[in-house]
């Protein structure tokens, strides 16, 4: 396991790639990430993770769609 040194975010405040003991304040910055290039690169793959959440909730639809209710009066 890797210790928080080793660790990058992307601060909101300061655009810019920080390491684990310059980051700000939790609510300005994202990540951790396992450097410094996948911290610059966050919007990236936040807009990864989106496309994939909204493929998730379209396939989560779909399965509602097709399953029809029991009308029996058995």
């Amino acid at each position: 396991m890797s210790d928080s040194s080793d660790k990058w975010y992307w601060d909101l405040q300061l655009n810019k790639a920080v390491p684990a003991d310059e980051r700000g304040a939790g609510d300005h910055v994202l990540g951790p990430y396992s450097s410094k290039f996948e911290a610059q690169n966050w919007k990236e793959r936040v807009e990864e993770r989106n496309e994939e959440w909204a493929g998730a909730d379209e396939e989560w639809d779909d399965a509602g769609d097709t399953a029809k209710p029991d009308t029996s009066t058995d």
